[in-house]
């Protein structure tokens, strides 16, 4: 009996520091690793690990941005195109203007923010449907990147050419065995954005305006200013992803990217942002993108493609919306 109580009071710390659903997302994140260790010996090589890493790198940075505004009970379709459009400018910059590294970064970096800007300008300003205005947005950096790249392929450049030295914030060859150094800055980002989230006046009021909005406008906060700033939050890791992305792969291909977003989307809501707003953690984010990271890496492993790797995210995702609006309709019960 003593036994019982004493697990149940462990149990219930647990969900309290890290919340009901990011429990059962470490769960299912162990379980996927145990079954695809066991049906695979490829899977337990260290190369798996680089792979998962390229994954992760640009789909993190944007989950982590696009967290902001979903708990804002909004959302920013434009990320996925975005980060193709953004690092093809850059590669324009690099490539064809001749100009370092580091200005291409920049001019990288600036892209994204102004198209953070603008979503968020529009959405708060004109009221709009955030769905529709991103929407448009992600038609309309689609289209820009394509322009700019002429039909051909974005080119950052490669591992030991001059400038190089942007790959290597990410990966690093040491004694013939690539180190996946970005996660450092991956985990140094998630703290980072964790304590902005809840510590700062900028993540109490964009949590404030998921829960809700007119309250808050009421109490005389300027909602447009911290609706925008969140939607700036996105713009800016979708400079971050876009530069990852450009330093991790090899090409960057105009015109693709739809899809990607909803990888960082779903990776959000997997570790337990609300699709209505008001509630989520960027360790929670962390958690589902891993979930999300695991299905790209290890599907292939076992015979699955990337269909496969669709269908399942996508019944996770249904889980991971069932589990959130049975929380919510308990909470208001």
């Amino acid at each position: 009996m003593g036994n019982d109580k004493k697990a149940q009071k462990r149990k219930s710390s647990l969900t309290r520091t890290f919340g009901t659903q990011e429990v059962i997302v470490v769960g299912v994140i162990v379980i996927l690793f145990l079954f695809f260790s066991l049906a695979s010996q490829s899977f337990r090589r260290y190369t798996t690990v680089v792979t998962l890493c390229n994954y992760m790198y640009y789909i993190l940075l944007m989950a982590i941005g696009v967290t902001f505004p979903l708990i804002t009970a909004g959302v920013d379709l434009s990320i996925g195109t975005g980060i193709i459009c953004y690092s093809i400018v850059g590669s324009y910059v690099i490539s064809q203007m001749h100009m370092p590294v580091g200005v291409g970064m920049v001019v990288t970096m600036a892209l994204a923010l102004l198209f953070g800007f603008l979503n968020g300008i529009i959405i708060a300003k004109l009221d709009l449907p955030p769905f529709i205005v991103t929407l448009c947005t992600m038609m309309i950096v689609r289209g820009l990147g394509s322009i700019l790249a002429g039909g051909l392929s974005g080119v950052w450049p490669m591992a030991g050419s001059p400038g190089s030295w942007c790959r290597s914030i990410f990966k690093i060859n040491a004694g013939g065995k690539i180190i996946p150094i970005g996660m450092i800055w991956m985990i140094l980002l998630i703290v980072i954005m964790s304590f902005v989230l809840r510590k700062t006046r900028t993540g109490r009021y964009i949590i404030a305006i998921g829960s809700n909005k007119e309250a808050l406008r009421l109490s005389g906060v300027n909602v447009v200013k911290w609706q925008v700033a969140a939607y700036l939050i996105s713009g800016f890791f979708a400079g971050l992803a876009a530069i990852a992305y450009a330093c991790t792969f090899s090409n960057i291909t105009p015109g693709t990217g739809a899809g990607l977003e909803l990888d960082a989307i779903g990776g959000a809501i997997i570790g337990g942002t609300s699709m209505t707003g008001g509630s989520g953690s960027i360790f929670g984010t962390f958690l589902g993108v891993l979930v999300i990271s695991l299905l790209k890496t290890g599907l292939p492993y076992v015979g699955l493609q990337a269909n496969w790797q669709q269908i399942i995210t996508g019944l996770v995702l249904i889980g991971a919306v069932t589990m959130d609006m049975t929380k919510r309709h308990k909470a208001a019960g």
